[in-house]
């Protein structure tokens, strides 16, 4: 009886089990989707169950962390802002149809000329007309009268401004125009035909307050001219055939008047680097454009082209541009036109070559200032106006001896304009400004008079041809309602005749081109 009950229990013990273990497996099986084979993925491997240990660590975000970089407050910020520069372009382009015979320079010289608001119909051609507002420039044979070429015609509301290359194959100009957009100056490039602007402005000229004139290279290939640059003034050298443009000098402070010497060896230009080493207020020892105004002058640099070099040829401070007299010397003025309590002016040469630096006066002569020199080709003489008590002509060696002297010729300061032939055998001497009082005036090296004429018409402006044949100038006949025409004399200053009495408007005499 023992052993069934016993097998009985154990038999119900393995029921309950069984029915346990099914239970289990019923809660711990997935019932709607069947099992398969598992395939290893790459996510299997060892290298790739593990995530980068970066990525466990919170990306620091600009708003939780501290700056990484910290701002650079070693260097001070400008105390005042650049004021703007000026942008040297080489757009509105035109082609203007140009004779063969002067596209590639000129091989003999000619007279260059505007004429301004021609009329087409007028009753009298002696008296002056209302504008019209066209300006052309002509070239004209000082041999042929009336044999005139135009070269360009604008529309301008003002005489216009020209400048040209020595051998008569390029020239500059500005426009004058109320559009910005055209508004500029201009190069004209004889060979092509070419007319671009290449510096902007109502008057591209006048650069912070300093009117520099652009210079040609000897070659006609480059333009050498002043522009605003950062807190400073710049020169830049202009390629005419295509524009590009390469600053010479840059070194912070105002250079301006420059000027090529007639070799190419050098620039000589202005600038107050002595006085200021930089205008750029993040510059040590540099001015203040906030209380000290722009220079008004400064001393004389030589900038040689071959190697770049820049050396300053004198301490002394000139307030007007420098001129060259010929390969090697320079002339060039002291004195602050703008200082009213010592308005004494002087006279300087200087040596290129040598070095050499002199003053140009009386010996023991304090008192006397030095105006409108005219030095001879050599160097070795110089006709300037002695204004003191009074006003006369003087002609000096470079050392300061009086050669001779002419009471006579008393032009206003500044009122006097003379000219040597290249030869140094004569010597032109007329007004300036209009203020022409004299008729033709022509004397010798020794000051002796060769010519000596009685207006009509006036002299004006006198220049000799670059070979010394004819004499060119600018005359005023009062009695024709005060007509100015260009006028072409011998070299001695005889026979005397007009090259635009046809012309039915203003003219203004440019000066000779080529040759």
């Amino acid at each position: 009886m023992r052993q069934p009950v016993m097998a009985l229990l154990r038999g119900l013990q393995w029921v309950f089990a069984l029915l346990l273990l099914g239970a289990c497996s019923a809660l711990s099986q997935p019932t709607a989707t069947p099992t398969a084979t598992p395939t290893p993925l790459p996510s299997d491997s060892p290298t790739a169950t593990f995530l980068p240990t970066a990525t466990a660590t919170a990306t620091p975000t600009a708003s939780d962390t501290p700056t990484a970089t910290p701002r650079p407050t070693d260097t001070p910020m400008p105390t005042i802002a650049p004021p703007p520069a000026a942008q040297l372009v080489f757009d509105n382009w035109e082609f203007s149809d140009l004779p063969a015979s002067i596209r590639d320079g000129l091989s003999s010289p000619l007279v260059a000329f505007v004429s301004a608001n021609a009329q087409q119909t007028i009753g009298n051609i002696a008296t002056a007309q209302p504008f019209t507002g066209v300006q052309t420039l002509f070239f004209a044979s000082p041999a042929r009268a009336f044999s005139r070429i135009p070269v360009l015609e604008l529309e301008s509301a003002q005489l216009l401004e020209v400048f040209h290359a020595p051998k008569g194959n390029a020239l500059a100009f500005l426009r004058a125009t109320d559009d910005p957009t055209r508004a500029g100056l201009y190069i004209l490039n004889m060979s092509l035909g070419l007319v671009a602007r290449v510096l902007p402005g109502e008057n591209p000229l006048l650069q912070r307050g300093m009117y520099s004139e652009p210079s040609f290279s000897p070659d006609g290939s480059q333009l050498a001219l002043t522009a605003a640059s950062g807190f400073d003034l710049d020169i830049f050298l202009v390629n005419i055939h295509d524009g590009s443009s390469t600053s010479i000098s840059r070194s912070g402070s105002y250079e301006f008047w420059q000027s090529w010497s007639p070799d190419g060896r050098y620039i000589a230009f202005v600038s107050d680097r002595a006085d200021c080493p930089s205008w750029d207020p993040n510059q040590p020892e540099s001015c203040d454009a906030r209380t000290q105004p722009p220079p008004n002058g400064g001393q004389i640099y030589l900038r040689e082209l071959a190697s770049g070099e820049v050396a300053r040829l004198s301490d002394v401070k000139t307030h007007e541009a420098p001129t060259w007299i010929n390969e090697s010397l320079l002339a060039f003025s002291s004195g602050d036109p703008f200082d009213l309590l010592n308005p004494q002016r002087r006279v300087w040469q200087a040596n290129v070559d040598s070095g050499e630096v002199r003053e140009v006066r009386l010996p023991g002569d304090t008192a006397a200032s030095y105006l409108s020199e005219a030095w001879s080709p050599s160097g070795i003489r110089v006709l300037v106006q002695l204004a003191d008590d009074g006003n006369r002509a003087a002609l000096l060696l470079a050392d300061g001896t009086l050669v001779a002297e002419d009471s006579s010729l008393a032009f206003p300061r500044f009122g006097m304009k003379a000219d040597w032939s290249p030869n140094g055998g004569r010597l032109a001497i007329g007004g300036s400004g209009g203020n022409c009082p004299y008729g033709l005036r022509v004397k010798n090296g020794a000051f002796e008079s060769v010519a000596t004429g009685n207006p009509p018409p006036t002299m004006c402006d006198p220049q000799y041809s670059p070979d010394g044949e004819y004499l060119a100038f600018s005359g005023v006949n009062p009695r024709v309602d005060g007509r100015n025409d260009v006028y072409i004399a011998s070299a001695n200053g005889f026979g005397a005749t007009s090259l635009t009495s046809d012309l039915r408007g203003q003219v203004k005499l440019i000066g000779w081109v080529g040759g």
